[in-house]
């Protein structure tokens, strides 16, 4: 009996079979692909001291505002009792007086714009002396009598270039209390034309007593000098980040001095930028000299201060692997799949580089680069239009154009976030807590208000990814004395 051969044949399950395994085979087998594309080269625009000195055009305004009272108040305390005194009699043929002026009562200040008035009561004590001839009988002597006048003052109000107040004051009118009279046997000497001339002869000596009470009265120039020195002081915005608000003032402005509804007011600016400063020590500065005054018409009533935040690239690296490291990506329904295993991070211009490690279809490193932008509104520092590098795209065309789809770079771009809004808030936070009714010596106090935070950019270093935005408001140091 002849031997049964087995058939070649084989059934159409078989077949299905050995087709599936071979294609399972297949993709096993496909060789991995390696990449190896140049890095992008690492450049910077900016160091950290660069970033750290980068300076905001500000003005603090030291209002000044002086109640009429409060200087005629003043001015009484310190102008009282004899005013003049001649113990001389004149016999060159000036007026034959001696005498002695008092402040009679308090002096009258009004004032208007820029002018001032006083009011000043005088008691005025004379010793005359006369000769008469009645009924061809000549007699001659001395004879003492007191009487009041009320002289009237007005004075223009400025200001030196080194900061004295000055008042220019002349006598305007004057007009008799009480009148000088003399009477000796019965008859009336007339004297007030001698006493007349004695007034306009000695009035420099009163209007020198005015002008001297008013410039102690308006101290300006210790002020100044006092809100000058404390512009030049370093505060301490966050003590956890070690960040120091820092003026660096270089001008002071004022405003004309004008008196309203019995204030008298102007306003000074002292002008400068603004820095913020990371630093574990207070940064030293040094004080210029009080600048020379400079009148302008109105002061600018806008602060500006930089607030920083910052991560290292490590820190940043290390946020960006936590979400990325050991992540599995398949492109082309799944034919091809990478997994993250490293992040790296540094700079390129303006530009930051995201160097991943890759291993699976692609095994390798490839780059990519996008813009760091911060919103203030997340306060996250985000990165957009991430795409590939030149180099890296043209690599991956030739070996593995898959990855081009655009779904790697864009979920990149999607979730490499950093949060930077603690510190910003912190920086924020600082300031505010600053410019809010804080003593800043004796007597003197800073408030101010911070109205808006504006973006301004990212800067890369060759340390770390800054982000920085403007907080602008207005700022006022209130002295004693001058309010």
């Amino acid at each position: 009996m002849a031997t049964e051969q087995p058939s070649l044949k084989l059934s159409k399950r078989r077949w299905c079979l050995l087709a599936l395994c071979g294609l399972l085979l297949l993709g096993q087998c496909t060789p991995k692909k390696t990449s190896q594309p140049s890095a992008p080269a690492e450049k910077y625009l900016y160091s950290d001291m660069q970033i750290q000195n980068e300076k905001y055009l500000s003005t603090f305004n030291v209002p000044v505002e002086m109640p009429i009272a409060e200087l005629e108040k003043q001015i009484n305390a310190q102008l009282k009792g004899l005013i003049y005194e001649d113990n001389s009699y004149e016999d060159d043929g000036q007026d034959n007086l001696k005498a002695k002026i008092w402040k009679l009562s308090d002096i009258k200040v009004q004032a208007l714009d820029s002018t001032f008035l006083f009011e000043v009561p005088l008691k005025i004590w004379v010793s005359a002396g006369y000769k008469i001839s009645p009924m061809g009988f000549t007699m001659s002597g001395y004879k003492d009598t007191e009487f009041a006048v009320r002289l009237r003052f007005i004075s223009k109000v400025s200001v030196s270039p080194d900061w004295r107040m000055l008042t220019t004051t002349h006598v305007d009118s004057y007009d008799w209390i009480s009148e000088p009279s003399i009477k000796v046997s019965g008859f009336n000497i007339p004297i007030k034309g001698m006493v007349s001339r004695l007034l306009n002869r000695n009035s420099d000596k009163i209007t020198q007593a005015i002008d001297e009470q008013v410039g102690k009265a308006i101290e300006l120039r210790k002020y100044v000098q006092q809100a000058w020195d404390l512009a030049h002081n370093p505060v301490l915005m966050s003590e956890e980040y070690n960040t120091w608000l820092v003026v660096l003032p270089n001008q002071i402005l004022m405003t004309p001095l004008l008196a309203r509804s019995g204030v008298l007011r102007t306003s000074i600016g002292i002008k400068g930028y603004t820095q913020t400063i990371t630093s574990s020590v207070k940064p030293l500065l040094k004080t210029d000299p009080l600048p020379p005054l400079r009148v302008v018409e109105k002061i600018p009533a806008e602060f500006k201060v930089g607030l920083i935040s910052l991560i290292s690239y490590a820190e940043a690296a290390r946020l960006a692997e936590a979400n990325f490291v050991g992540k599995q990506f398949a492109f082309m329904d799944g034919r091809y799949a990478v997994e993250v295993t490293s992040i790296a991070l540094f700079g390129q211009n303006e530009k930051l580089v995201i160097k991943a490690g890759l291993k699976g279809s692609l095994n390798g490193f490839i780059y990519l680069k996008g813009t760091p932008t911060y919103d203030p509104d997340t306060k996250m520092l985000s990165l957009h239009d991430l795409d590939y590098d030149l180099d890296t795209r043209n690599v991956i065309f030739k070996t593995a154009n898959w990855l081009l789809q655009g779904k790697f770079a864009r979920m990149m771009e999607k979730q490499m976030v950093f949060p930077l809004g603690e510190q910003m808030e912190e920086a924020k936070k600082g300031i505010q807590q600053t410019l809010s009714r804080r003593k800043l010596a004796d007597g003197v106090e800073l408030r101010g208000t911070l109205n808006e935070v504006l973006p301004d950019k990212v800067y890369l270093t060759p340390e770390h990814i800054y982000a920085v935005v403007f907080a602008t408001g207005k700022v006022n140091i209130r002295i004693e004395g001058l309010l």
